[in-house]
């Protein structure tokens, strides 16, 4: 049977009913709203589901999530474990940014479907969330901002940046009931002081440390996405420290990630000649995903901008008990110890980023002490549970606009 886009919204509206009525105790409900989501991947995404989770498994609360839907123009429902997620249909993409004029009106028509009480927004990416806060009347919002200035040196794209993060952002800001910052570069604490930081986590029990690092097969590993509207990832400027390298024949570079910049770092690699010492391993599942950073003799993070907010892969890295190098911009630096968990480059530096590598491959034992050190630090600071709590927190004390109340099923 085929299911039509109305028939997918009523077995949402069903089964979160349905969610609902298994609790006895008045709950609120969340709206998690956000450009891209889960399969998609990113940092911003993982970070979005994790709280979507959280926060329905909080017996106070209910989650509903609301996103782009990557794969059409027609809304699309489904369900992400017990948190339905509704996929709005998206008419275009400009500048990497999923678009649609019908947001507005779906946005105020799922909040009141769904009983939203609290609208909680993720992003840099303009769009969604931005139309979630202005719509969201009288509901109080938490907007999540995820990173510094998104101005990367592109020519036609930086003016239309600068001018979104000078004269809207600044207005959802103002809007919010809360903001969250993910690092202290993120653009939320830049306006605004005494916004809350909750950094992105890391599962510490399924990014586990493999063997010390000295004994790992000499590879150095990226992981990320590789879309020529994230330029500022620095591959290329990898790949370059990497060919730097040629005098070290057994070491290998393995890069993780797919996107529309693949055959360009592909074609690269060929023109440096390092074609036969160089994995492009394209999307793979979370379970190779963590074997492959468990295996790597060190990962490499080479940002250029202060977009790079956090840098999650870092903590996972660390977790697993993985020297890390990473560049000193944007959030990197509140990530990495440098000397203790990892060394810091400056960004854009092929030289400096190849000199790093050389020394982790050659010291085996600063090696290991930074790989120990990193996964004490993942532990101690960036482990999911005590990052959520927080967040939950922070959306049981917002005052409601009405009684928070039993759900009766959606008509």
């Amino acid at each position: 049977m085929k299911i039509t886009p109305e028939r997918q919204s009523n077995c949402t509206v069903e089964l979160f009913n349905r969610a609902v009525e298994r609790s006895h105790r008045p709950v609120r409900t969340v709206g998690v709203v956000a450009s891209y989501y889960p399969p998609h991947i990113g940092g911003v995404e993982n970070y979005a589901a994790r709280m979507a989770h959280a926060v329905a498994d909080d017996p106070a609360l209910r989650a509903v999530v609301i996103t782009a839907n990557m794969a059409g123009w027609r809304t699309s429902v489904g369900v992400d474990g017990d948190v339905p997620v509704i996929r709005l249909g998206t008419w275009a993409r400009l500048l990497n940014t999923p678009v649609s004029p019908l947001w507005p009106l779906q946005l105020r028509r799922w909040f009141r479907r769904l009983h939203v009480d609290v609208v909680n927004t993720h992003f840099p990416i303009p769009g969604l969330g931005d139309i979630a806060v202005a719509v969201s009347g009288r509901r109080p919002t938490v907007v999540t901002y995820h990173c510094g200035s998104m101005i990367n040196g592109r020519r036609f794209r930086d003016p239309l940046v600068g001018w979104y993060e000078r004269h809207i952002l600044p207005r959802v800001f103002a809007r919010a009931s809360a903001l969250v910052a993910t690092s202290p570069v993120s653009l939320a604490s830049r306006f605004h002081a005494g916004v809350l930081q909750i950094t992105p986590g890391v599962d510490v029990e399924r990014f586990t440390p493999g063997p010390p690092a000295s004994t790992r097969p000499r590879t150095i590993v990226y992981v990320g996405r590789m879309e020529r509207a994230a330029s500022d990832k620095g591959i290329d400027v990898l790949l370059r420290a990497f060919a730097a390298l040629a005098d070290m024949p057994d070491v290998r570079l393995k890069l993780v990630g797919g996107g529309n910049a693949l055959p360009d770092h592909v074609a690269l690699a060929k023109q440096l000649g390092i074609t036969d010492h160089v994995e492009f391993t394209g999307v793979i599942s979370d379970d190779s995903l963590v074997a492959a950073v468990q295996s790597a003799a060190m990962l490499a993070l080479p940002s250029l901008t202060e977009a790079e907010g956090f840098g999650m892969v870092l903590a996972e890295a660390m977790a697993c008990g993985t020297p890390v190098v990473g560049s000193d911009v944007g959030g990197i630096p509140h990530v990495i110890t440098p000397g203790v968990t990892g060394l810091l480059v400056p960004p854009g530096d092929a030289e400096a980023l190849a000199a790093a590598c050389r020394r982790l491959l050659q010291d085996g034992d600063l090696a290991d002490r930074m790989g120990t050190a990193g996964r004490l630090r993942a532990v101690e600071r960036f482990a999911w549970p005590a990052l959520t709590d927080r967040y939950l927190q922070l959306l049981r004390s917002l005052p409601s606009t009405a009684p928070v109340r039993q759900r009766r099923p959606a008509r």
